[in-house]
């Protein structure tokens, strides 16, 4: 045991040192630098990296140490295997030549260890500090942290950035937001598009396994709102679900983004304005059914090489609306649709009378579907005459108000500048944006299950109802306090931002286009009327802190710090008080 102790500490310092030399490597590794020295300095780090592992697996007694050795012997022996064999494809050449085709196999080794270990890290917070709330925020502070210290790298950016500049791209990219107050497609490399491509990734992905993790082990405490939906809607009963609902998330998202990235590619092939359609694809796949809205191109989906490629937002559109949804709906109803076939061809199965699509399932869908429909003939009205006229076909004008009312979802890629719309648009959609996209997803927003309660809680009230029933089931009062809770709080928040950012940005700053902005940070959409890259610095920390909160819910991280076990076995008289 003493034995192990001591490894683990010499195992800790390696990884530091190791991260140090990759961060150093990645982040100064300018075209002088690729010399032959250097990357035989990441070979004999390869191979010191193994030998240490093999010697970790072979000496640890406890499986989840073994385990975390053996994965990453099959990283970078996988690594290496890779970099023999494209060695050995170029023996025509001289060495130089050959160190230089696999420094990029040996450095996205090295990337693939790099976040391993940051998983371990986090993990290991898990054991540290047992609560929730606090695992859960301090997961995206690190990531934030983490992802600006990454981009202030040289090698991330064209013309270096700054810390404020870099934090507010990363806390944009974990919180899967999108706003940008710098131009993605010019001030960033491919390396630093693809250090905001992995944080959105973790951003979004992570959500959905916290989610799936936590909604288990702590469903009487749960600190954030996909946790507290999974208690209200979907239980799991046991560990072994829990842990394949994380692993179907995973696959699921990986599948989805797979696919929309095939579609993508197909659908851009005669582009000659992308040069790395291979990239391109994968990232605004990611992006979309993330609902992150970051492009790689500077005027985002608007630019004129893509604005009329109909098939290609209609493609992101169903990226959006599959991650909005949340995998819970997806899988509620695939599990029904595969009960109803084996079902159909089986006849010995007793029909189940239980219904099998879930109340919040339906909530969720007939809200979406409602609000999808109604944003489209609000749009496709109100901007008929001014922002669609460029469109000459009646299909590219249905197409540009479909996605212009999917992406104010939380999505917040733009088709058209937003700062020509018409007033009345506008007003509708800073309402999209803050109600969002569905519980579990990877959207933000007040959530539609939210937004749907609250309104189905106002009909009960004028009926004189006490109580909210539909589909032949019955809300509980805690879902409703909850519900309208949520709804404050937000409004609070973003009313506070407004105030801090007409206090700070010049007195000629439009009402509007701060309004707009702060909804958008809140409800991590990322839509802006031109706004963004204007931001003082101190604006900026205030867009930060919303789009955090918007991200974590202040709700539900007041609940995760403040709840305390309830024994209260008396009550206090009943008095009522007038409200009009």
């Amino acid at each position: 045991m003493k034995r192990e102790s001591v490894l683990n500490y010499i195992y800790r310092f390696f990884d530091i040192i190791v991260l140090f030399f990759i961060v150093f490597d990645f982040g100064y590794d300018f075209a002088q630098n690729f010399t032959s020295a250097h990357v035989a300095s990441l070979i004999i780090l390869s191979f010191f990296l193994l030998a240490f592992n093999a010697f970790k697996f072979f000496v640890y007694q406890f499986k989840k140490g073994k385990t975390i050795a053996f994965v990453n012997m099959v990283i970078i022996s996988v690594l290496l295997v890779t970099s023999l064999i494209v060695a050995l494809f170029h023996l025509n050449h001289d060495y130089h030549f050959i160190l230089q085709k696999i420094k990029p196999v040996l450095e996205t080794g090295l990337i693939l260890y790099f976040l391993l270990r940051l998983f371990v890290l986090v993990r290991h917070i898990y054991d540290v500090y047992f609560n929730p709330a606090i695992v859960f925020v301090g997961s995206f502070i690190i990531l934030a942290l983490a992802g600006a210290f990454l981009l202030i790298l040289p090698s991330a950016t064209t013309n270096g950035i700054s810390f404020t500049n870099a934090l507010f791209t990363a806390t944009s990219s974990v919180c899967v937001t999108g706003l940008a107050v710098v131009d993605t497609s010019t001030d960033f490399t491919v390396m630093g598009q693809s250090i905001i491509l992995v944080l959105i990734q973790l951003g979004g992905i992570g959500i959905l396994t916290f989610t799936s993790f936590f909604a288990f082990f702590f469903r009487g405490s749960s600190s954030f709102k996909e946790g507290l939906n999974t208690k209200d809607f979907l239980a799991h009963e046991g560990l072994k679900d829990v842990f394949r609902v994380a692993l179907n998330v995973v696959v699921f998202t990986v599948g989805v983004e797979i696919v929309g990235a095939l579609f993508i590619y197909t659908s851009i092939t005669s582009n000659p304005d992308i040069e790395n359609r291979f990239f391109f694809s994968i990232f605004h796949s990611i992006s979309a059914f993330c609902n992150a809205g970051f492009s790689i191109f500077s005027s985002g989906l608007f630019n004129e090489s893509i604005r009329f490629n109909y098939f290609f937002q209609w493609i992101i559109m169903i990226l959006i609306v599959f991650g909005g949804l949340g995998h819970h709906i997806v899988f509620n109803f695939y599990n029904s649709l595969k009960t109803y076939v084996l079902e159909l061809f089986r006849k010995k199965i007793i029909h189940k009378r239980i219904p099998l699509i879930t109340l919040n399932s339906k909530i969720v869908i007939y809200t979406t579907i409602l609000l999808l429909f109604v944003g489209w003939i609000f749009l496709f009205i109100s901007e008929y005459s001014n922002t669609l006229l460029e469109h000459t076909t009646v299909f590219g004008k249905i197409t540009n108000a479909a996605f212009n009312s999917v992406t104010p979802r939380t999505a917040g890629f733009n088709v058209v500048d937003y700062s020509q719309m018409t007033v009345p648009s506008l007003l509708f959609i800073i309402f999209l944006m803050w109600v969002g996209a569905s519980p579990a997803s990877t959207g933000g927003g007040i959530k539609t299950s939210t937004f749907a309660l609250a309104t189905l809680n106002i009909f009960a009230i004028a009926r004189g109802k006490s109580r909210i029933e539909i589909f032949g089931r019955r809300f509980s009062a805690e879902s409703t306090s909850r519900a309208f809770a949520i709804l404050c709080i937000s409004l609070i928040v973003i009313g506070l931002a407004i105030m801090a950012l007409l206090i700070l940005e010049p007195k000629d700053t439009p009402l509007l286009t701060v309004v707009f902005e702060c909804f958008s940070a809140y409800s991590t959409v990322g839509l802006s009327l031109n706004f963004t890259p204007t931001l003082t610095d101190a604006s900026k920390y205030i867009i930060i802190a919303v789009m955090f909160i918007g991200r974590i819910g202040m709700l539900n991280l007041m609940i995760g710090l403040l709840r305390q076990v309830n024994h209260q076995f008396y009550e206090y008289p009943k008095e009522n008080i007038l409200i009009n």
